[in-house]
């Protein structure tokens, strides 16, 4: 397997190649803003319909708080429990209570949860899982981080979680057990070769089984790995799973993964059944994107796909038939596309029947799913960040209506969103969606 440059959104064919030629760099704020004047010059894949429509609902929303001091771009955001975890392009990762009428009378002081082992490689995405939080970094590694509860002594006398770094993947026990036999060896540039448990570029994506036991991770170094959570063991590696950087990876509930590239390809994957087989095998790639993809998101039950590209365009897929999946047709087919910001997609989110989009516009999209589930409208559009929004996180908004937030109205159902930016902001918005 060949070693590729750290890829990053909407390169050229040109910067490609120039790219090679040039010593490796891990400086991908640099590298963003020099491709952002290629941003929107990509296409937005006129020959896919469109799917989104005027707004035709009055949907309430507004920018409830701004969490700054941040020393450097926000690169990953995760929701767990009443907290908010931010991670950084300094490899800073930062908790804030995600309840926004918390962070407004707050001063954001002492959140500071924990620099990696003195790495300043960016974290490019997190999970939790448990009492453990899983951050994926630039310099190859994932880190593995318990969360323990102890008391404070002050008069507030409330929980502060504690963090501290019980493991690196791959773990020494996994890289030891791997030296000693050629067959754990792979080729990852040229004359150069690496045992098959490690990634040898960023790790750009992480995920989780729905059982909590596997997580799935994928990287610029063009595989996907599977690891057990429990013993942190590197069960499986998928190498070349693609042309190109693996920018995203998702996991359905019935354990199909999807993985977006800069190949400009989704591909889909299954494991083996077979008594004795557990390995991941390709069952469809999803070839619509004319540019690289950055972005993918699931709802709830696995049957919808959105992915974003620097061609400007979501793009919808709907899960079809297992028999027209056997007879050649894929086990999605594209419905259509959303259209609306001006420069890359760079991050999505998906909850009940909503989606939102992150674009190098420095705008957030909100968009609503009608009934038919092949329309789509554009609810609201976010304006505030000053750069590219990198990362997002959505949850329902239970308190609405108190603690001084909108909206009394029984016929609306109320989310909050929060957006990570290169700007070093996090901002979080409150959305009323009519329930009509």
């Amino acid at each position: 397997m060949g070693l590729l440059q750290c890829p990053l959104c909407c390169y050229t064919h040109n910067q490609q190649q120039h790219q090679k030629t040039e010593p490796h760099s891990h400086d991908h704020i640099h590298s963003e803003s020099s491709t952002s004047s290629s941003i929107s010059s990509q296409p937005s894949l006129p020959s896919v319909p469109s799917l989104s429509s005027q707004q035709s609902q009055t949907t309430h929303h507004k920018l409830l708080t701004t969490i700054n001091g941040q020393s450097s771009p926000i690169f990953s955001l995760t929701l767990h429990s009443k907290f908010i975890y931010s991670g950084s392009s300094n490899s800073e990762i930062r908790r804030y209570d995600k309840d926004p009428f918390a962070l407004q009378s707050s001063n954001n002081t002492n959140n500071l949860v924990s620099i990696s082992n003195g790495s300043k490689s960016s974290i490019k995405s997190m999970i939790v899982v448990n009492d453990m939080l899983f951050s994926a970094h630039q310099d190859h590694k994932i880190r593995v981080w318990k969360i323990e509860t102890t008391t404070k002594t002050s008069d507030t006398n409330h929980d502060e979680r504690l963090f501290k770094c019980i493991a690196t993947l791959p773990t020494f026990n996994d890289r030891f057990s791997k030296l000693f036999s050629a067959k754990n060896y792979v080729e990852v540039r040229r004359h150069k070769k690496c045992t098959w448990v490690n990634h040898v570029d960023a790790v750009s994506s992480l995920a989780i089984s729905k059982d909590g036991f596997f997580l799935y991770s994928a990287s610029w170094d063009r595989t996907f790995k599977i690891w057990r959570v429990s013993d942190f063991k590197c069960l499986e590696s998928v190498k070349n799973a693609h042309e190109d950087a693996i920018n995203a990876i998702v996991v359905s509930s019935d354990g199909i993964v999807y993985t977006g590239s800069a190949d400009k390809k989704i591909k889909i994957w299954k494991k083996k059944n077979h008594e004795g087989e557990k390995k991941h095998f390709l069952i469809g790639t999803l070839e619509k994107h004319k540019s690289s993809v950055n972005a993918l998101a699931l709802n709830k039950n696995g049957s919808i796909l959105y992915s974003g590209a620097c061609d400007r365009s979501i793009l919808v897929w709907e899960k079809i038939d297992e028999n027209c999946s056997e007879l050649g047709q894929g086990p999605m087919i594209l419905v259509g596309a959303l259209r609306g910001h001006t420069k890359a997609i760079l991050c999505l989110v998906a909850m009940d029947n909503l989606v939102c989009s992150g674009s190098a516009d420095n705008s957030i999209r909100i968009w609503k799913r009608g009934i038919d589930e092949k329309s789509y409208s554009c609810l609201a559009v976010l304006q505030g960040h000053k750069k590219p929004v990198k990362c997002l996180a959505m949850a329902n908004d239970s308190k609405s209506g108190k603690n001084g937030r909108d909206d009394d109205d029984d016929d609306c159902s109320s989310y909050l969103v929060y957006s990570g930016s290169l700007d070093c902001d996090i901002k979080v918005w409150q959305i009323c969606v009519p329930l009509i």
